[in-house]
């Protein structure tokens, strides 16, 4: 009996360390990875600018929402979806959004899951809604960019 609860102990020992650990790069770097590149794609999007929104992807970029998948092939396609975008998103009373919260959930040397949950304001700071969605990171090139995005969010 000893040694079943030696075995189960250690077992549990290893399952919590390893719960917690990310494959092939530290979790302190894919942290960093993701806040920085995530706030530079909140940045763009709340300066409701096309051009920088679009430098923060990777090509081909694709997008699951609202029942519906989407992909864009360049910077110059993304921004001028992203052009038509933005005025669906102020007419439907958005003004910006915030994250509320970042996990990275799996990572590598060169791709970084997030899960994040991110809330929408009016500009009188009412909320619009809270939404959740997967964003993948990728290292293309020596750049690290947004990839693909899965949002359970309204246009």
């Amino acid at each position: 009996m000893k040694t079943r609860v030696t075995l189960a102990a250690v077992l549990s020992l290893v399952l919590t360390v390893f719960s917690g650990m990310t494959y092939g790069q530290d979790a302190r770097s894919a942290n960093d990875i993701a806040i920085k590149v995530t706030d530079d794609w909140l940045t763009a999007f709340n300066a409701q600018d096309g051009v920088a929104w679009a430098a923060v992807l990777n090509y081909p970029h694709v997008r699951f929402a609202s029942g519906s998948v989407s992909s864009w092939g360049s910077r110059e396609e993304y921004a001028a979806m992203a052009k038509k975008r933005f005025p669906t998103l102020v007419n439907n009373g958005w003004d910006h959004s915030v994250w509320l919260r970042r996990d990275v959930t799996l990572s590598s040397h060169d791709k970084v899951h997030v899960s994040v949950e991110f809330e929408r304001f009016k500009a009188d700071g009412e909320t619009l809604g809270v939404y959740q969605a997967l964003f993948i990171l990728t290292n293309i090139d020596e750049h690290w960019g947004v990839q693909g995005v899965s949002t359970l969010s309204p246009y």
